[in-house]
Order: structure tokens, then sequence, then C-alpha cells
């Protein structure tokens, strides 16, 4: 199935180039290891190096490259990945993204603490609005029925 008609979420609320970035290595993926989650990772891998999860979304990162040691690493490493956090940025840059997602605490926290605090915000902000989207397509689906 081509990206474009199985855009997860978070890209559909992200800039179109984002979009064109996650569906490009998605494609090729699949033409090289067909389709499934491994296209997904490689998909969003290509995305990391260019763009950071914030809250719901992804935005640009202000310097393009591996956004932990998992994509640093490749394939073969076993580090976790830091789920779209940009955990090689700086601890300044990460207390702006804690700030404009209002994660209290931050100005205590270390660099691997705001690593954490982000994601747990950006899964929280990303479930609430996947929810809000399915009250939404419910409403005007049962509605559309009739």
């Amino acid at each position: 199935m081509p990206a474009s008609e199985e855009l997860p979420s978070t890209l559909a609320r992200s800039p179109k180039h984002a979009q064109e970035v996650w569906s490009a290595a998605h494609d090729a993926a699949v033409g090289e290891y067909g389709e499934g989650e491994r296209a997904h990772r490689t998909a969003f891998a290509a995305l990391k190096h260019q763009y950071e999860k914030v809250g719901d979304h992804w935005e640009e990162k202000e310097q393009r490259g591996p956004s932990d040691r998992k994509a640093e690493g490749g394939v073969g490493t076993r580090a976790q990945t830091q789920e779209g956090v940009d955990a090689n940025a700086s601890k300044e840059h990460l207390m702006d993204i804690a700030r404009r997602l209002d994660i209290a605490g931050r100005s205590t926290m270390k660099k691997d603490e705001l690593v954490e605090a982000i994601k747990r915000e950006n899964r929280r902000e990303t479930a609430a609005r996947r929810r809000s989207d399915a009250a939404s397509d419910g409403a005007s689906g049962s509605e559309g029925g009739r």
C-alpha cells in the first residue's frame, strides 16, 4: 500500500515536507523489504534525521542528524529509541521543548530526565489527539450512514 494511504496520524498533523520524507522512505523500504513493520521503522528512522516529535506532531530539527543512540548505531545496536525526541539536542533546546509542552518540574531536570519527560508528554498528547479524532470521526460517521 502506498505510504500516502497509510500515513500515521502524527504525520498527518505535521508539515508537508515531513510527510514527503516519511512517504518516500516508506515506499522505498517497501520495495526493498516488503510491506510491514520494517518498512515503517525505516521510514521513521529517515524522518528522525530531519524532524523531532513535539507533542502530537513532528517539527523540523534545528540541525539534521541522528536523534539518539539507536539512530547513530543502526540496525545492530541494542540502544533504545527515544521515540522521536531529539536526545542529541542541547539541554537548552530540550528545556525549550519541555516549556512548550508545559512539563512540570523541568527546571530541575537533568538532560536524560527531560528526554523521558518529553517522551511521556508526547505519548500523552498523541493518545489524547487520537481519542479526540476517533470521537469526531465516530460522530460524523454515524450521521453520514443515515
